[in-house]
């Protein structure tokens, strides 16, 4: 090996020695409650399917027949020959469903991110970021090459602070949270947020990925969840989480969604969604107004799973959603707890760091409404076998 690459191979021995390398399992089949994972039929606790629209047979037929009728790939980005008329049509759809001014779609919420805050601040400006925010918000802050202020986990107390110390030192300001937060599944004080950004005439911005589907009023997301309609300037979204399918959305002022379309660069530099993806997504939605029940089985599978999980003397940390961290401190017990679920028919994957802190490795459960009862006593079962085993509960 040239000794160029040698530090890769040293970087990787480490990982291997610390718990901390991720080895990355093989599925061969579709989503759902049930997954072919390495040759192996088990019970799936990982994915984001919170709805378990990814293999809805109204969405898999809504995605053939649109390429039937346009073909596959865009061939092109969205500024030059790639806007669809079925683009147009789920942006539309999507301001509605939001309830908001206007939208815009991208290729991933991770790209929505990287296009809209490089837009909003620069060199010149400032960003109150929430210290757990997602890595696709910290990428997309240091792109835009602004002053980057943490403020302590969902502490209003000290976003008030730091905006107090520093926002009248900078001509444009951004207020920037996650919603809900994927690795603790606790929610953003949005309401209190609102407040504090106003009072220092900052723009806020919320990334929804994880409220999309779940939170709200048939699952319109932490706006709706908290009645903040036309307060909160920016919403991105993910259309690859309860929506099933592929890409990201950013929602709100009609003029950011008008600026982005102008200077948001993987808009304007990276090929469209896909129109099968944009069509599958289209029946996603139509599935989401047409009724609750997806949502509300969704939260009363997290109630029952959460409940029996805290009986069971497992610790479920903060959250308050369908995330359900499973907390064990260090990565190598972590690891082996995720191996021995899998011998025991449960996929659910060990999360370390630099994924969370170091000393906070868990297991992460995604609870779905594809679930069952049984698939959840099933579950219950498996963690509470291995937890005995591993010494982690009595």
């Amino acid at each position: 090996m040239s000794d160029k690459l040698q530090w890769i191979e040293e970087e990787l021995k480490k990982l291997h020695e610390t718990g901390l390398y991720n080895n990355i399992r093989t599925l061969s089949s579709p989503q759902g409650s049930w997954l072919e994972v390495d040759g192996r039929r088990v019970l799936n606790f990982c994915s984001n399917n919170y709805l378990g629209l990814a293999n809805h047979p109204r969405v898999v037929q809504a995605a053939r027949e649109a390429m039937e009728r346009y073909g596959v790939g865009p061939a092109a980005v969205r500024s030059i020959a790639g806007t669809m008329d079925l683009h147009l049509e789920l942006e539309k759809r999507m301001a509605d469903f939001k309830g908001v001014e206007a939208a815009i779609t991208f290729q991933s919420g991770f790209n929505a991110n990287l296009a809209t805050i490089p837009a909003l601040v620069g060199k010149q400006d400032v960003i109150f970021s929430d210290e757990l925010n997602h890595a696709s918000i910290i990428d997309g802050c240091r792109l835009s090459g602004a002053r980057i202020i943490r403020f302590a986990h969902a502490d209003v107390d000290d976003l008030r602070r730091v905006l107090k110390e520093h926002r009248a030192d900078y001509p444009r300001a951004l207020v920037v949270t996650d919603g809900v937060f994927s690795m603790d599944g606790d929610i953003a004080p949005l309401d209190q947020i609102y407040e504090a950004a106003r009072e220092f005439n900052a723009v806020l911005m919320v990334d929804d990925a994880h409220g999309e589907g779940v939170l709200g009023r048939g699952g319109r997301g932490i706006v709706d969840h908290f009645g903040l309609h036309g307060k909160v300037d920016v919403e991105i979204g993910t259309l690859s989480k309860a929506f099933g399918v592929v890409g990201g959305v950013v929602a709100g002022n009609k003029l950011v969604v008008e600026w982005l379309r102008q200077r948001g660069r993987p808009f304007l530099f990276s090929s469209a969604m896909t129109v099968p993806d944009v069509a599958a997504c289209l029946a996603s939605l139509d599935l989401l107004e047409e009724s609750t029940e997806l949502v509300d089985r969704l939260w009363e599978n997290t109630r029952y799973f959460k409940e029996e999980m805290q009986r069971l003397g497992f610790d479920t940390g903060s959250s308050v959603t369908p995330i359900t961290p499973v907390m064990l401190g260090e990565a190598p017990l972590a690891q082996q707890f995720s191996r021995d679920l899998f011998e025991n028919g449960v996929f659910a994957m060990a999360i370390g760091y630099p994924t969370v802190p170091q000393g906070k490795a868990r297991i992460r459960v995604m609870i779905s409404a594809s679930h069952q009862k049984d698939d959840l006593d099933q579950g219950l079962e498996a963690f509470c076998k291995v937890g005995r085993s591993l010494k982690v509960i009595n």
